[in-house]
């Protein structure tokens, strides 16, 4: 593992989402999703990967 995050790649931070899901914490994995789709230079890709971890503020359904 890097000290430095500027030398994390796009895998390392789809890595970290897809433990933070496991781990149940859907915003920590959206966060680190978004930063994954940033550093892709395929737009597709990043779109799939946007898809992949939505952000969970938008997709929550309140009850009463």
């Amino acid at each position: 593992m890097t000290s430095d995050p500027a030398d994390l790649t796009a895998s390392d931070y789809l890595d970290g989402a897809r433990e933070m899901t496991a781990a149940d914490r859907p915003y920590l994995a959206h966060l680190l999703a978004e930063e994954a789709a940033r550093r892709t230079t395929d737009p597709a890709t990043a779109a799939g990967i946007r898809a992949s971890f939505p952000d969970p503020m938008a997709t929550r359904e309140e009850t009463d």
